[in-house]
């Protein structure tokens, strides 16, 4: 397993200056830690926690989870410029805006894609140092590593390989304006199979490479032949495991707590879980908290929007200037609204475990996700897992992958601020029986498609495209 993000980092603690492990906030993460727990295997990943080196052996390698070691992570240490230019900008002023239709302009560096180029080629050597001679898996995460199935396949042309693609892939007239696109198309078309959220994003990967590239796309098989060597792509809608909706009872004491700080008793509660990130719509949703409470003024007092924030790729000038924008927001929502007793939203703008996240799911009524543009988004999924007394309902932005299978959520448009004020009030009053029946289809949506099933089908993809 390859990707960027790491599992489990070590961090030295502000105010006791000691070392402990967390799990960073990653969808990828928490998709993929719970596969390599039941399975095995070594995952390779940047090691950017600022205790990282002082618990690996001599070889880069500890056993995770800390607690109950079940594989191995291979942690790859980049220098300061190496990952300024690889991840914050080639990959993340690059890449993520290109592919999320967000307007934001993406920003493409020389000297960035060399970065990108050499930190692809690290990874690469350090994968091929783990392989077997025979019948090596690399099974390769996200817009991270585009070239690294060549790099690979060049050593160790034997390897099977699947590259799966988290975020959108947009058309190809957006893709055009990439200038390396040959080389990045080039790259992944080494991957014996390529996957995506969606089908839309497999049709619009196919269309590019057709555009761009000197090879044959069979819409039949949905595959890409180019030199000799044919590469499959699939749609593999990821989800989340079981276990997220887990021990909620246990937690009452924890809920209790929290209800009582925040003063949520006889309150209706949202809940959102984002990252800070333009994608994720979190200005629009507190503008949209502000609407609801103007056009529903019977209302104020009785909701309560709880934000749970962590801040990210702070480096980026655009992050940066985010943070602001949605402090700002809130700030005119709480100001306008606010009686000095009860305020409509409770930012919480911090590094949140999914341990910590789970009773902030079980006392929410309502949980918002506003996304822009996601190719999937396994918050929509989480609380539905989460919510086992099927009293919830769910908004979910219908630019998210998740949305084409969360048919029973009430879906939105995000930019419609109008929209997602009555949305607010549609999922507030909605009835019980209402909440159940909706909540059923979904919960069996996603207990019956968990993240073991999303893993199984892409080895189950790959051994048969081995037989024929």
């Amino acid at each position: 397993m390859v990707s960027n993000r790491e599992p489990y980092m070590h961090v030295i603690e502000d105010t006791t200056g000691k070392a402990r492990c967390i799990r960073p906030a990653s969808g990828v993460v928490t998709a993929i830690d719970p596969i390599l727990r039941a399975c095995g295997g070594t995952w390779i990943a940047h090691g950017s926690g600022n205790a990282d080196r002082k618990f690996v052996n001599s070889k880069n390698k500890l056993a995770v989870p800390p607690d109950d070691n079940r594989y191995i992570l291979k942690r790859v240490w980049l220098s300061k410029s190496e990952e300024e230019g690889y991840y914050y900008g080639f990959s993340n002023e690059g890449l993520w805006p290109l592919c999320h239709i967000t307007h934001t302009r993406p920003i493409f560096r020389e000297s960035d894609w060399q970065m990108y180029k050499k930190v692809n080629q690290k990874f690469a050597d350090a994968i091929l140092e783990e392989l077997p001679a025979k019948n090596p898996f690399v099974f390769i995460q996200d817009y991270h590593f585009t070239l690294l199935p060549k790099m690979i396949k060049e050593k160790q042309p034997n390897a099977t390989i699947a590259l799966f693609w988290h975020i959108p892939w947009p058309n190809p007239e957006i893709f055009a304006t990439c200038p390396y696109q040959k080389e990045i198309l080039d790259g992944m078309l080494d991957s014996d199979l390529i996957g995506f959220h969606v089908q839309f994003h497999c049709n619009n990967f196919l269309d590019t490479a057709n555009r761009f590239l000197e090879s044959r796309v069979d819409t039949e098989k949905f595959s890409i032949v180019r030199a000799g060597k044919e590469t499959f792509v699939r749609s593999f809608p990821i989800s989340v495991d079981n276990y997220m909706g887990e021990n909620i009872e246990r937690r009452s004491a924890e809920i209790e707590e929290l209800s009582k700080e925040f003063k949520l008793d006889d309150k209706v509660v949202a809940v959102g879980v984002e990252r800070i990130d333009y994608t994720k719509g979190l200005v629009e949703k507190m503008y949209a908290v502000g609407r609801f409470l103007e056009k529903y003024p019977q209302y104020r007092g009785k909701f309560v929007l709880i934000q749970l924030a962590a801040p990210s790729r702070t480096h980026i000038k655009r992050y940066h200037d985010l943070m602001g924008e949605i402090e700002e927001a809130v700030e005119k929502v709480n100001w306008k609204h606010s009686d000095g007793n009860w305020k409509p939203i409770i930012y919480l703008k911090k590094h949140f475990s999914p341990e910590e996240i789970k009773p902030y799911y079980a006392l929410a009524n309502i949980c918002v996700v506003s996304a822009l543009h996601d190719g999937m988004n396994l918050v929509a999924k989480e609380y539905v897992i989460s919510n086992k007394k099927l009293d919830g309902a769910l908004i979910l932005s219908r630019f998210t992958g998740a949305a084409r299978e969360l048919t029973d959520a009430v879906q939105i448009n995000p930019y419609s601020i109008e929209e997602f004020a009555d949305a607010i009030k549609s999922a507030v009053e909605m009835p019980a029986e209402e909440r159940k029946r909706r909540m059923e289809n979904m919960r069996k949506i996603v207990t019956e498609n968990n993240i073991y099933r999303w893993a199984g089908n892409i080895i189950t993809e790959l051994t048969a495209l081995k037989k024929s």
